[in-house]
């Protein structure tokens, strides 16, 4: 599955680093995290890493799977 998680505001290159799994743009303000995950395991793993490291989440999704 692919996802993305759009976090407000801008983060940082050391911020950007806890998620080596995922790729990272800045679009209006928001970070937005996205690349493959393997289960649903791995999506709750990342969203909780996201509420440790303070990180306001404002959209989820699941992206449709490429070619």
């Amino acid at each position: 599955m692919h996802c993305e998680i759009r976090v407000e505001g801008t983060m940082s290159d050391m911020l950007t680093r806890a998620f080596p799994e995922l790729e990272h743009v800045t679009i209006s303000g928001q970070t937005v995290l996205f690349g493959p995950l393997i289960d649903e395991a791995q999506l709750y793993g990342l969203l909780d890493r996201c509420l440790s490291l303070g990180l306001r989440v404002v959209e989820m999704r699941r992206l449709p799977e490429p070619g």
